[in-house]
């Protein structure tokens, strides 16, 4: 495997620095998506409530995403896209 490929490829163990920066990114994700279903139970713009909606279940696949990334035993081809 030559340094391009090695470079692309993520690291089997993450840093501390790396760790707090995806415990960062769940909690954002985590609190957008309680923070937009808030605001959609107050609203009663239906359009902007479909948005909100829409908006929360948004963060909710992100924190998903960024878990499914986080199982051991992961073969990942790539970084998190």
């Amino acid at each position: 495997m030559d340094n391009q490929q090695q470079s692309q490829m993520p690291p089997s163990v993450i840093s501390t620095k790396d760790h707090l920066y995806l415990n960062d990114m769940l909690n954002w994700n985590l609190l957008a998506m309680k923070k937009a279903h808030f605001m959609a139970q107050q609203c009663q713009d239906q359009t902007l409530k479909q948005e909100l909606d829409r908006v929360g279940h948004m963060h909710h696949d992100h924190y998903q995403r960024i878990l499914k990334h986080l199982q051991p035993g992961q073969q990942q081809s790539g970084y998190i896209q």
